[in-house]
């Protein structure tokens, strides 16, 4: 008789942004006006010229005999000639990163849920409060969360991230977790840590053998120069980090689907090598990234490609800037949206995420997205997303604000 992964079993309701849509499309019919949606971080603007342009040639490339690709099976299942423009990009960074040390993939997402398989079930996870829902669902996935009691995870190490302590999370009292998940610029609460925070926890993760997943997707909305754009800006961190990378936010890739991992060659844990075992992995399950999708992520790191994605990253930059405004004139006290295209804002004093959700997609026709869906810390907030359109985000705005 089969048998199923129980954890699965153990896995609280649907996906939040599951939930947010069934509420969405329950209400649509009846709403008074058009629906204006600042919940879910999907970009609007179209893709870069170049990007367009390197698609549509790759495309022809694969309609001729000569220039027809297969399988890709070069290092790391992706083409050396984006592994050299990733590694470019890194040494623009001031950061030296091998080039045979990076694993193209077809989305952030999937390799900050996957690496789990390269770890032992029984290792400790430590996530922050709030946090991107995936990090938490995978390693319930995986059995290492434990037992859901409504609130949290049993067997997870919440590292409450509050306005008290800027967002930022602090060394765990108590249990030392193995694996740490850190989100910065973060999602979803917008803050973003300094290169001295992040020594503190490449210092602990050194110290106790852990390690560090670090999730820096949005890294090209930093603006402060204080706040570094990758893990490996940090001393040290080549021996206890893993950092994530994605086109998504970046270059507007969420249709596309590319996105990179890094692991340093010299980092070992259990006496293996986790560069070897995720190479292994890799092999097993993934055949690697669309030639096509490769192409235009190239010709995104291009001089031409990075001025043109840039001018997709100010245009949300300014959206951002008039939902941080406009919430803060309503009276919300406000958080995120300077290095971040996510705004944090705490509700009305007593009001619930799903209660202040509810009555902005129903008073507002706005879609926010409700902080308790990010864990027990998120609780009082809603998360907006700078990502839509600037007329409709301005409109959203004058809407939320009539309301409150």
């Amino acid at each position: 008789m089969v048998k199923v992964n129980e954890n699965y079993l153990k896995l609280p309701g649907s996906y939040l942004f599951q939930e947010i849509g069934r509420r969405t499309r329950a209400f649509q019919d009846q709403a008074p006006m058009p629906i204006i949606r600042l919940g879910i971080g999907d970009v609007t603007r179209p893709l870069a010229p170049v990007v367009v342009e390197a698609m549509v040639k790759a495309s022809q490339e694969m309609g001729h005999k000569e220039t027809f690709r297969g399988y890709c099976e070069e290092t790391c299942t992706a083409y050396d000639w984006l592994r050299y423009a990733i590694q470019a990009d890194y040494k623009r960074q001031g950061v030296e990163i091998a080039d045979d040390e990076i694993f193209v993939s077809d989305g952030a997402k999937s390799d900050c849920g996957m690496i789990g398989d390269i770890f032992s079930a029984d290792n400790v996870v430590a996530v922050c409060d709030p946090v991107y829902p995936v990090y938490v669902d995978t390693n319930a996935m995986d059995g290492r969360a434990g037992e859901y009691d409504g609130q949290r995870w049993t067997n997870l190490v919440y590292l409450p991230c509050t306005a008290e302590n800027g967002f930022v999370p602090e060394l765990p009292e108590g249990r030392v977790p193995d694996l740490i998940y850190i989100c910065s610029p973060n999602n979803p609460t917008g803050a973003a840590a300094t290169k001295d925070q992040l020594k503190v926890w490449v210092d602990f993760a050194n110290q106790h053998g852990s390690i560090i997943l670090f999730d820096s997707a949005y890294e090209a909305f930093i603006t402060e120069e204080n706040v570094p754009h990758s893990i490996f800006e940090v001393e040290g961190a080549r021996t206890c980090a893993i950092e994530f990378r994605s086109f998504s936010k970046t270059a507007g890739f969420t249709g596309n689907r590319c996105a990179y991992t890094v692991i340093p060659k010299e980092l070992e844990r259990g006496g293996a090598s986790l560069h070897a075992l995720w190479n292994r992995r890799r092999a097993s399950k993934f055949n690697g990234v669309p030639y096509v999708i490769q192409r235009a992520a190239e010709a995104s790191l291009t001089d031409e490609g990075r001025a043109q994605t840039a001018q997709a990253i100010a245009y949300y930059r300014r959206n951002a800037e008039v939902i941080r405004d406009g919430l803060s004139a309503a009276g919300l006290a406000v958080y995120g949206g300077v290095n971040a295209p996510y705004i944090w804002a705490r509700g009305p004093e007593g009001m619930g995420s799903w209660d202040l959700f509810d009555l902005l997609l129903k008073k507002a026709c706005v879609v926010t997205t409700p902080g308790a869906g990010f864990g027990p810390s998120g609780e009082g907030y809603i998360r907006l997303t700078a990502f839509g359109d600037a007329d409709a985000t301005r409109e959203a705005v004058e809407r939320i604000k009539a309301v409150l």
